[in-house]
């Protein structure tokens, strides 16, 4: 077994057949996505590593470390984030895995508070290892819609949601697929006004944004009412595979019958079926046995709820402890 821990070395084709190959691809574990992280150095500090065994790629985890822009919250939050989870081919031993998420903490442990992997597949599998190695397990809710029948796919949507999305598409609100920067501008100040109020959590600069609008497999759902931009979501696309929601928002309650956070799961639907993607992935639906709003919304569009966690190592368990109390204390503050 060989591990490879440097960008450069990962032969690129081998890459892409892991990404074809594997049960728990997604966007986030492929070459673009690292390459979208390494963009960003103010931002992140992208790592990637790999288990090549007789010149096959077995498994592989693309990530970045990050930290909060406040001083006082970067001490206490540096962390490294695994989005979507590791790649792992059905084949893969537990001594393969192993050797990959031994050389993940290597790598990490001097550098993060904690390691998180924030799974979108199933990983049931390979749950023994990640425990073996130390990584905790946190039950973690979200939903798949499946895209490939649009006709059922639209049919399972509560009548409720219908009722919205065709009010607000009857009365003005439309579906941009192509919107300009200057909207993306636009959507992106309602995503930080969203943040700000209601999520209370920090959102990505702008810059972020706007590097995503130029990549391939960026899809802006925008929608748009009186010349205004009032809702949408980014997407990432991974071919034959699905369509992630990595953000969205809708300005609600503002227009009579333009119900723009409706319209906004809709438009990403339509467009996973539309386009041959065959699922639509929500990305997060909140932990079991908590009241969450945002999950009683999105069950609401007929999506199948599956609880795939995360995956969690601390690094530093005394600094994770302070990290977890400092930060309730600086929300409660703020």
């Amino acid at each position: 077994m060989k591990i490879l821990t440097k960008y450069d070395d990962i032969n690129r084709q081998m890459w892409s057949n892991l990404v074809a190959g594997s049960k728990t691809s997604t966007w986030f574990q492929t070459p673009e996505a690292y390459e979208f992280y390494a963009s960003l150095p103010n931002l992140f500090e992208p790592f990637v590593i790999a288990v090549e065994n007789d010149g096959i790629l077995k498994c592989l985890v693309v990530g970045y470390i990050t930290q909060e822009n406040n001083k006082i919250k970067q001490f206490l939050s540096r962390r490294a984030i695994i989005v979507g989870g590791p790649l792992i081919t059905d084949d893969t031993t537990p001594d393969e895995l192993e050797l990959l998420l031994s050389e993940l903490k290597k790598q990490i442990s001097s550098k993060a508070i904690y390691i998180e992997t924030r799974n979108l597949n199933d990983y049931s599998k390979w749950k023994d290892t990640f425990l073996k190695c130390g990584f905790k397990y946190e039950p973690h809710l979200n939903f798949h819609v499946d895209c490939t029948n649009w006709e059922k796919a639209e049919e399972n949507i509560g009548k409720h949601r219908k009722k919205y999305i065709r009010l607000s598409l009857r009365d003005g609100a439309s579906i941009i697929e192509s919107p300009t920067i200057e909207q993306i501008t636009e959507y992106y100040s309602l995503l930080d006004e969203l943040y700000k109020t209601k999520v209370k959590m920090p959102l990505q600069p702008f810059v972020f944004f706007e590097k995503l609008y130029y990549l391939p497999s960026c899809k802006y759902l925008l929608i748009e009412f009186d010349g205004r931009i009032v809702g949408g979501s980014v997407c990432m696309l991974l071919e034959g595979t699905g369509v992630y929601e990595w953000y969205a928002c809708g300005k609600d309650g503002v227009y009579k019958n333009i119900h723009s956070s409706s319209v906004t799961k809709y438009a990403g639907m339509k467009y996973a079926a539309d386009n041959g993607y065959p699922i639509f992935d929500m990305m997060g639906a909140g932990k079991p046995n908590e009241e969450y709003g945002v999950r009683d919304f999105k069950a609401e569009f007929g999506g199948k709820l599956v609880e795939y966690g995360r995956f969690c190592y601390i690094c530093k368990p005394l600094m994770y402890k302070i990290g977890c109390l400092g930060l309730k204390l600086i929300k409660i503050i703020l």
